[in-house]
Formats: structure tokens, C-alpha cells, sequence
């Protein structure tokens, strides 16, 4: 019989979400794409839970073409009525335009440090915080750093990034280890 290896309690619903939880959540991620990625999938899922997006993920990537923000960026009204219909995708308007309001922040912010990695790393100095949490009722929604986050990404026009998204966003790209003390992973991290 196998040993089920002990996890984070909220990644126990099923297999996506344990892959999700074992191989992503957690681990600093410096791809720009990626990070891009994972910035409008945090945003999608405002008010929804994780999972509808995670389920969603492989369609996102389908409808906003593998996440090329410069691609993105040039979305005319007729792709984005054509988004709005896809069943595939989270249909909500805001979210959906976001995407194309958040890829031209994205270039700009690229342009302006020469990476996005490079600008959204800056506010953990580079460096994942390590928490050392024992239960997941102790882990915060939010922290100075997420308000801060938050603060220079609105002012840069970025939208769906308030705090508790952003939050979510530093602990999918690696730059917060928030994986309880018990979880299987911290000995791998």
C-alpha cells in the first residue's frame, strides 16, 4: 500500500490540486510568462475559488495565446467579444478586459526594468520569504508586502491586483513558501 504524503490541508480535493500543490505552488518561479500567467489567473479567480480556475488553466492559455503579452496587448474589440463567448475561460468582462489592460502594464514594467521578474521580485529583496507556519489557519490573506505590491501595481494599471490577490500571487510564483511546517515539501524546498 502506498504512503500518502502529507500535505497542505487545502490541496487535498484532488489530484489536480495535489499536482499543483507539489510541483508550482510555492516555488520561485522567474519566467516572465509565467509570472504574467499567474497574475491574471489570481486576478480571474477574485471571488471564485482557485480550483474553477485551476481547472480552467489549460483553456486560458488556449484563449489568450500561451500568454504572449505582446500579442495580448494588440486584442481588438472583435477578440475580445469572441473571449467574452468562450465557455472555456471565467466570462466576466472586467476580468476578461483586465487581461489586455494588465499585458500592456506588463510590457511597460518589462521596458522600464528589463524584465518583470526583475521588478516584482524587488519587493521580497529578491528572495523568497520563508514562513514557518504550522497550520493553515495562521497563514495571512494579506501582509505589508501585498499592500505594497498592490499599491505600485494599481498605480502602474495593472487591475485585479488588490492585496489578498496579490498575496495568493507571491505564494504561486515562490515568493512566499507558505507550505505548513508538516507538508512533505519543505523538506524538498
Amino acid at each position: 500500500m502506498k504512503e500518502e504524503k502529507t500535505r497542505c490541508g487545502w490541496s487535498l480535493k484532488d489530484q489536480l490540486y495535489k499536482d499543483y500543490h507539489d510541483h508550482e505552488w510555492g516555488i520561485p518561479s522567474h519566467d516572465d510568462t509565467h509570472l504574467f500567467e499567474m497574475l491574471n489567473l489570481e486576478g480571474a479567480q477574485a471571488g471564485l475559488s482557485w480550483y474553477t480556475v485551476l481547472t480552467k488553466r489549460e483553456n486560458y492559455r488556449k484563449a489568450f495565446d500561451n500568454w504572449d503579452a505582446q500579442k495580448i496587448a494588440k486584442y481588438s474589440d472583435k477578440k475580445m467579444e469572441k473571449l467574452l463567448q468562450d465557455p472555456g475561460i471565467i466570462r466576466n468582462q472586467l476580468k476578461v478586459r483586465a487581461v489586455v489592460t494588465n499585458a500592456k502594464a506588463f510590457l511597460a514594467v518589462q521596458k522600464e526594468f528589463g524584465s518583470f521578474d526583475r521588478y516584482i521580485w524587488q519587493f521580497v529583496n529578491h528572495q523568497p520569504i520563508v514562513n514557518h507556519f504550522k497550520s493553515l489557519a495562521e497563514v495571512p490573506a494579506k501582509t505589508a508586502v501585498s499592500d505594497a505590491m498592490s499599491k505600485d501595481l494599481l498605480k502602474r494599471g495593472f487591475k485585479f491586483v488588490g492585496s489578498t490577490i496579490c498575496y495568493a500571487y507571491m505564494q504561486a510564483t515562490g515568493m512566499v513558501n507558505d507550505h505548513v511546517m508538516s507538508c512533505f515539501t519543505r523538506k524538498k524546498r
